[in-house]
């Protein structure tokens, strides 16, 4: 069959590329020991050089992308989860999410550190975001009385950031999980222990 007879096809298969690229990078950032060259990611996502760049111009814009695509991954990722889940057993699961998150950040820390030098993201941007999830999480629980009420999820967001910097690094997963259980113990409430 002709492209007239499948006028979708380019456009599904451009997504399934692009798809692949921010697949390929995200899993490239957040494994590589160095530097991560854009023709490393065509190669990884099985593509050539010349689809990464019709869909990312620059690394700027393949880095923007992997980012918005984790933080979209951590905000559908509590929903699920508050969704199949308790509050206190939904938040613990989703620092889970959280932590792979932080791998592919360390990955890319030098790239994010001259985008967010860029104005292209902000600091501020990227922790009202995670403060906005922590609140739905500490909403849920309150109502459930498993969550303490009377919890900033700024605070919470401020904590889980501080673990980060201390054991963010991929080889530190163990001791990660152990800080986030403690914060986590923190804020559970009478009613969820």
């Amino acid at each position: 069959m002709s492209a007239a007879q499948h006028p979708h096809s380019p456009r599904a298969d451009a997504q399934r590329n692009r798809a692949r690229l921010v697949a390929a990078a995200t899993e490239a950032f957040s494994t590589a020991e160095g530097p991560v060259s854009m023709d490393s990611i065509a190669r990884r996502a099985g593509v050539g050089s010349g689809t990464l760049y019709r869909h990312f111009a620059t690394r700027e814009d393949l880095i923007e992308e992997v980012y918005r695509d984790q933080i979209d991954r951590l905000r559908s990722g509590a929903e699920e989860l508050l969704a199949a889940h308790p509050p206190v057993q939904a938040l613990r699961q989703w620092t889970e999410l959280l932590a792979d998150w932080a791998a592919t950040k360390h990955g890319m820390h030098d790239a994010l550190a001259a985008f967010m030098a860029s104005g292209r993201i902000t600091g501020s941007q990227m922790r009202a975001e995670l403060v906005s999830i922590l609140r739905d999480f500490l909403d849920a629980g309150a109502r459930a009385g498993t969550l303490k009420d009377d919890v900033d999820a700024a605070d919470l967001g401020a904590l889980l950031a501080g673990a980060l910097v201390v054991a963010g690094d991929p080889a530190e997963r163990a001791q990660l999980r152990r800080m986030f259980a403690l914060i986590i113990d923190g804020v559970v409430a009478d009613g969820g222990r």
